[in-house]
């Protein structure tokens, strides 16, 4: 039987670990056993827990959840492998009889994984060669140079992410396709059946919700995580050491942000990728968008 893959999406802190349980369950009463896994990209990391909300072992009822843990923070995330990871443990469940949940807010991850995303080539010589400049000038220079061959891509990217700028650059120069044009207007699914539930937040709301959030990581011991992930190499991780609310409190233990600055900053930074979350998966057609405690059951019932 081949099964149905689930996608629960949306802003972070919007309820959808909750929601992504609820429905494995409701699906399991079924007859229709599920398994979830990870489209966050910082929960893929080891250790990296408190400031990335992930649920621990004990809080995920027993399903099965998968790609959570799989990389160290001295590992750099690449969006490709992960597709093929992904897909790979997809494959899996469904040849075990199972539905697949996959469950997360990195909007690019869920989109490599969701549809028929492909993905333009490396070249290590142009890349070394962006990167020297990068040392040298800055991201403003690059991305100046990727507005002049793609002001689309340039225009819908983050001007201080130099990672994506100096990627973005390395495909337009080859003269490949934008980001943008990797997710056409109309994607093809990469399996169907598949299911797209898109969790929702009144603004004023989620803003609420997401500053008490990111207190409570303080409350709760994220300086305590990051002073035992930079035993391990936090702070030479390309990755790890960008992730929101990490950089912050690594700033503040090296004396850089005081507490009261690094979680405002961090606040601001989280209120800010909710938006650019909300943005990309508002491109999806497909998405069946629901409040957190939407009732599960009539979830899975909604579909044959």
């Amino acid at each position: 039987m081949t099964g149905r893959l689930w996608g629960v999406v949306g802003a972070t802190g919007t309820g959808k670990s909750d929601l992504s349980l609820r429905l494995a369950e409701a699906l399991t009463a079924r007859g229709r056993p599920a398994e979830i896994v990870n489209a966050d990209a910082m929960q893929l990391y080891r250790g990296m827990d408190i400031g990335t909300a992930k649920l621990s072992v004990a809080e995920r009822r027993g399903i099965p959840h998968h790609l959570f843990d799989v990389l160290e923070v001295t590992d750099e995330a690449a969006v490709a492998a992960y597709q093929e990871a992904a897909r790979t443990v997809i494959s899996e469940i469904f040849h075990r009889g199972a539905d697949a949940i996959l469950v997360g807010g990195s909007g690019l991850y869920v989109s490599s994984v969701v549809y028929d995303f492909r993905f333009p080539p490396h070249d290590d010589i142009l890349r070394a060669q962006l990167e020297a400049d990068l040392e040298k000038g800055g991201p403003g220079p690059l991305l100046e140079r990727l507005r002049a061959l793609d002001p689309a891509t340039a225009d819908r990217i983050d001007a201080r992410n130099a990672r994506r700028i100096v990627r973005a650059l390395e495909v337009a120069v080859q003269g490949d396709r934008g980001y943008g044009a990797v997710l056409p207007a109309d994607p093809v699914l990469w399996h169907v059946p598949t299911t797209l539930i898109g969790v929702e937040v009144e603004r004023a709301t989620l803003v609420a919700r997401l500053d008490e959030r990111v207190t409570r990581m303080w409350r709760e011991g994220l300086l305590t995580e990051v002073a035992a992930l930079r035993d391990r190499g936090l702070e030479q991780g390309v990755t790890a050491s960008r992730a929101i609310g990490y950089a912050q409190a690594l700033a503040h233990v090296a004396g850089e942000l005081d507490a009261s600055e690094a979680i405002a900053q961090t606040q601001a930074l989280t209120r800010r990728y909710a938006r650019r979350q909300v943005s990309w998966f508002r491109r999806y057609a497909d998405v069946r968008w629901v409040a957190p405690d939407v009732d599960a059951v009539v979830l899975a019932d909604s579909v044959a």
